[in-house]
């Protein structure tokens, strides 16, 4: 994985990072099952009928996901209670081992970097500047307002934050922890790494196509160190 790593690195020229995963884990204070109950609340109280297994689900996006083309008014209820609850969370939101410094690395080697995610803008930005991070990032691509179908794997996002730190998709790669990151980048043109925060993951990541599988960031954060001192 080391190889493929360092060839990969060497081959692109802007470093999009997913959010939640890469970065930090949002809800590590905040646990994104009760977010999750939160939004079936806000649904329940709007008279949406639920299914059992949506009462149960504990990935709020999924909950937002789920509702995507439906009415517009709730959907942008159920907008506006994950993006309050997601600037909750960024107060307590663990930073991933490693995270900052590939960041910062990035930027040293003369890389833009760009995040990528299905988190809100707002809540992003917050954390960035919560931990001194916001000088190195742009942009900051977060969710579309009350467009779920719009999320990733979508490629939109992606496309986005490439036209703005103007590289060619090839010569870009995403960093990210989701099934929803590798399928995205595929779509969009741009190189992937899988991050396998999980090791039931890094199969699952070889399978969709990902260039390279990492299990730490600070693996990619020494790659990065390399080409900045090179």
């Amino acid at each position: 994985m080391t190889a493929n790593l360092d060839r990969l690195l060497s081959e692109v020229d802007a470093v999009l990072l997913d959010f939640d995963g890469p970065i930090c884990s949002i809800f590590a204070g905040l646990p994104a099952p009760q977010v999750a109950t939160e939004l079936t609340n806000v649904l329940e109280r709007h008279a949406v009928d639920i299914l059992p297994d949506f009462v149960n689900e504990p990935d709020p996006l999924e909950v937002l996901r789920r509702i995507s083309g439906g009415d517009r008014h709730i959907i942008q209820t159920v907008e506006d209670a994950l993006c309050a609850a997601e600037k909750r969370a960024v107060d307590s939101a663990d930073p991933t081992p490693y995270g900052r410094e590939v960041i910062v690395a990035a930027r040293q080697a003369g890389m833009p970097v760009a995040v990528v995610s299905n988190n809100s803008a707002g809540a992003v930005e917050t954390y960035l500047k919560k931990h001194r991070l916001a000088e190195y990032v742009s942009p900051v691509v977060g969710r579309a307002y009350a467009e779920p179908e719009k999320m990733k794997p979508d490629p939109t996002p992606i496309q986005q934050a490439v036209r703005t730190v103007g590289i060619p998709p090839n010569r870009c790669v995403l960093v990210g922890d989701s099934l929803t990151d590798i399928h995205g980048a595929r779509a969009a043109n741009v190189r992937v790494i899988g991050y396998a925060n999980r090791p039931t993951k890094i199969k699952r990541f070889q399978a969709a196509g990902a260039d390279a599988v990492v299990t730490s960031m600070g693996e990619i954060a020494r790659e990065l160190i390399k080409r900045s001192d090179a």
